[in-house]
């Protein structure tokens, strides 16, 4: 169409007209996004029925909320609000399950097998047995020294009630408390790593468990998988 050989008011009107179209087919835009971008919430109430809408009743509002698209798929999720105590033993949940997601990746990375894991597990075992062999001729040797401070001990007050017994020289005294609290000390140090050991072969053995089925998890999934590609 040529704007040339149209008179001027009806260019007016036409240019009014278009304007009106173009206004007309915004609004309708705006108003087709307004709809697609609708939120939908999805909550559920105190008898486990799961609701939706709009808005989510002041009721419920402290409640685990899903935001929801006007396609019905779930875009957000909101924690419902927890008191300090259940906000703490979520927090230390969500650290055990992410340590323990790390500690799964460590044994699938580190081990190629089982027995690369016993392996590892007797090597350390092995150290460990060997400080309780030293720990315990140590002690052995201690004990002789304490029970030759004791027999000398025997000559001298108070452990001899005899009137003209002498008393115990300082040096003596001295060596002997020196003794007993090595002993005690050795004692309680070799408690600590048979404690150690029961310890380390308890969580090695949690680990072969865990390796186990982590394994048997991927083998099922590849089965899986191949069985879908044929």
């Amino acid at each position: 169409m040529s704007w040339g050989r149209i008179p001027r008011m009806r260019k007016a009107t036409l240019v009014l007209a278009l304007l009106s179209g173009l206004v007309a087919a915004g609004a309708t835009y705006g108003q087709k996004s307004s709809s697609d971008s609708k939120t939908t919430y999805k909550w559920v109430d105190e008898k486990g029925v799961i609701h939706y809408g709009d808005s989510v009743p002041a009721e419920y509002s402290q409640r685990e909320q899903r935001v929801l698209n006007s396609q019905g798929l779930e875009v957000q999720k909101r924690q419902a609000e927890m008191s300090a105590a259940d906000a703490a033993a979520y927090a230390a949940k969500q650290k055990e399950e992410s340590q323990r997601k790390q500690h799964d990746m460590f044994l699938i990375s580190t081990y190629p097998s089982v027995k690369e894991i016993e392996q590892v597990r007797d090597v350390r075992l092995d150290q460990i047995n060997g400080q309780i062999v030293a720990s315990e001729a140590y002690i052995a040797s201690l004990t002789t020294r304490v029970d030759g401070l004791k027999q000398r001990s025997l000559l001298f007050a108070p452990y001899n009630t005899s009137p003209s017994a002498r008393r115990m020289p300082d040096d003596l005294a001295e060596e002997m408390v020196r003794a007993l609290s090595e002993l005690r000390t050795q004692n309680a140090a070799l408690t600590t790593r048979r404690g150690e050991l029961a310890e380390v072969k308890g969580l090695f053995d949690a680990d072969i468990r865990r390796f186990k089925e982590l394994r048997a998890a991927a083998a099922a999934r590849l089965a899986e998988t191949s069985k879908g590609k044929k």
